[in-house]
């Protein structure tokens, strides 16, 4: 048992920090959401509308992770291992990040058509941001770590069943996108939604590894 461990072992537990960590996966279930309707939509008025509030939920998601080291540095007592904390967060954070990268290149390249891996790979986003919420949700009192693993195992088959969304959408590219700009621009915010898939196990690892340590 390490120091940290043992203090929260004698003291009471640290509860200030779970509301960050639900509004930080609450605030990734909605950009996720949002992804997809940008991604739908028809009208670019609309689309471009859909990336503006993208881009706000980026920046709240900023800002949770902002207030959540500011609460990390200022707490003697932490839930959890710190490195586990920042972690955490920070995978989160990324998981945004990359959302909104993939949507600030829609209003740059302005694809001519929407692939239809695009919107698969949104609904992959979405689902395995669900299910990362449910186990954030979950991971306060860790009285169901079973739940848990289940929760980041699924996020794992998401991540693998992205991986063949992302290679069937290069595939497909390749056989009949005959502009090369178009091509290539296609190619770009495909690899940034598979970078948010990448990224979402990341955070489901994160996880793991809090549980087995607290196990």
């Amino acid at each position: 048992m390490n120091v940290n461990s043992f203090f929260q072992f004698l003291a009471p537990k640290e509860n200030k920090f779970y509301p960050h960590f639900n509004a930080a996966s609450d605030n990734l279930v909605e950009v996720s959401l949002l992804l997809k309707k940008m991604m739908e939509t028809d009208t670019l008025d609309e689309r471009l509308s859909f990336i503006s509030k993208i881009k706000e939920l980026e920046r709240k998601g900023d800002d949770i992770t902002h207030k959540m080291f500011d609460l990390l540095n200022g707490s003697f007592i932490t839930p959890f291992d710190r490195e586990d904390i920042n972690a955490l967060i920070s995978s989160i954070d990324d998981v945004v990040d990359y959302i909104n990268g993939s949507a600030q290149q829609f209003q740059l390249y302005k694809p001519v058509s929407i692939p239809a891996e695009y919107i698969k790979m949104a609904e992959h986003i979405i689902e395995g941001s669900k299910t990362i919420q449910k186990a954030i949700y979950h991971i306060k009192e860790l009285k169901n770590p079973v739940e848990i693993m289940d929760a980041c195992i699924h996020v794992n088959e998401i991540e693998n069943q992205a991986d063949e969304t992302y290679h069937r959408g290069i595939f497909q590219l390749f056989e009949h996108e005959t502009n090369a700009i178009e091509l290539i621009k296609k190619k770009d915010i495909l690899q940034l939604l598979e970078k948010a898939t990448d990224k979402l196990e990341d955070v489901s690892d994160v996880i793991k590894s809090i549980l087995i340590k607290q196990s």
